[in-house]
């Protein structure tokens, strides 16, 4: 029995990004309107107005936030519906600490296959950031932050991974404020922590140390907002 070969991409369509779905512009958006503060902790999220706002019917819109819920960024209700929840220091730990784990693995696995080119990106993503000290915006060292470590592992990941560093990062966009706002301090060390991790990864060092750079980096940074917090306040 002869084998039917596979139809791959068509010419010149090989490697082209698919078209985002309805499902998931919607859940960029209302993502978007958390993060910015449009939608508050304990709003609720009509999902007949949301769809006509997007130009969309219903059924997207629904998946959008069944996904929202997922990432613990939305809660369900019976007979109030789909509402905003806010991450309080308690959930902000141990998503830190569960992003520490997830990201320092990823790092650590990525690193043989970031090229060169890569490195020398993330090298100027991080030159970017230790300018942006001088006039520092959170918002966006928080953004460039992001950037620099998404180019460590984006590219080169496990999907099932990199799934759960993507939720570790949508938790926390859900404080609609960078940490660094709160500690901006840790971000002169943190720029610094980035340098060390990448000359360990151009130095081929071996896994452990370098997923234990990177989830420390992460630890770090837990600590100091930890640290930051008004005497008293439960962190469980």
């Amino acid at each position: 029995m002869t084998a039917v070969p596979h139809a791959g991409p068509a010419p010149g369509e090989r490697g082209a990004p698919a078209a985002p779905s309805k499902a998931d512009t919607a859940y960029r958006s209302i993502l978007e309107g958390v993060q910015q503060g449009r939608f508050a902790p304990g709003s609720r999220l009509v999902l007949a107005q949301l769809a006509a706002e997007l130009g969309m019917s219903v059924v997207p819109v629904r998946e959008a936030v069944r996904r929202l819920q997922q990432d613990g960024l939305v809660a369900y209700e019976r007979n109030v519906g789909a509402t905003v929840v806010g991450i309080d220091p308690v959930e902000y730990r141990y998503t830190m600490e569960t992003l520490a784990l997830v990201e320092g693995f990823s790092t650590a696995q990525c690193a043989p296959l970031v090229t060169d080119e890569e490195l020398q990106r993330a090298r100027e993503i991080n030159r970017r950031m230790r300018r942006a000290l001088e006039d520092f915006d959170p918002v966006e060292f928080t953004e460039l932050n992001k950037q620099f470590h998404s180019t460590l592992y984006e590219h080169h990941q496990n999907a099932h991974i990199l799934d759960l560093v993507h939720r570790g990062w949508n938790r926390l966009a859900a404080l609609r404020s960078s940490t660094f706002a709160y500690v901006p301090g840790r971000a002169q060390a943190s720029v610094e922590e980035h340098d060390r991790l990448l000359d360990l990864i151009a130095e081929k060092a071996p896994f452990e140390v370098v997923e234990a750079a990177a989830r420390q980096h992460r630890m770090n940074t837990l600590d100091a907002y930890l640290a930051a917090l008004p005497a008293g306040t439960g962190t469980g």
